[in-house]
């Protein structure tokens, strides 16, 4: 048997998939992917993802802004009908700039909010002007 190069890749559940296709893309390829503006800035990029357990739909993407080396760095939790997902940029787009952003609601790591009451996720819906689990009548 010939030896084999390790991989860089991570191990994969066999069976599991980690492509993508047009409309689909697996959660933890969504990790680091970046966020613009609709005039081209880079952004930040997505840190992770909230779920909804019951429906099991994406309600927000957090994604990181500001900070070096992870000093400073805040999290934003966006709506997730706010992005668009741009194949040519290979990010996602949201219709904002840095100063928008900068009022945003946000948290510091180590001191997540409190996402069970369900105000907390309507005050970031109310401050994008969309609707996600909170306003679509589900816990």
């Amino acid at each position: 048997m010939p030896d084999r190069e390790p991989s860089a890749e991570p191990a994969v559940t066999p069976g599991m998939e980690r492509e993508e296709t047009p409309s689909l893309i697996a959660a933890g390829k969504v990790h680091g992917t970046p966020v613009y503006s609709r005039a081209g800035e880079a952004l930040g990029t997505v840190e992770d993802l909230m779920l909804d357990k019951r429906s099991g739909r994406v309600a927000y993407a957090v994604m990181s802004f500001g900070g070096f080396l992870g000093i400073g760095e805040r999290y934003h939790p966006l709506p997730w009908s706010v992005l668009d997902y741009d194949p040519a940029r290979g990010g996602y787009v949201v219709d904002l700039d840095r100063d928008r952003l900068h009022g945003a609601p946000a948290y510091d790591a180590g001191s997540a909010p409190d996402w069970g009451g369900g105000d907390w996720g309507r005050q970031v819906d109310d401050y994008w002007g969309a609707r996600s689990i909170w306003g679509a009548g589900l816990p």
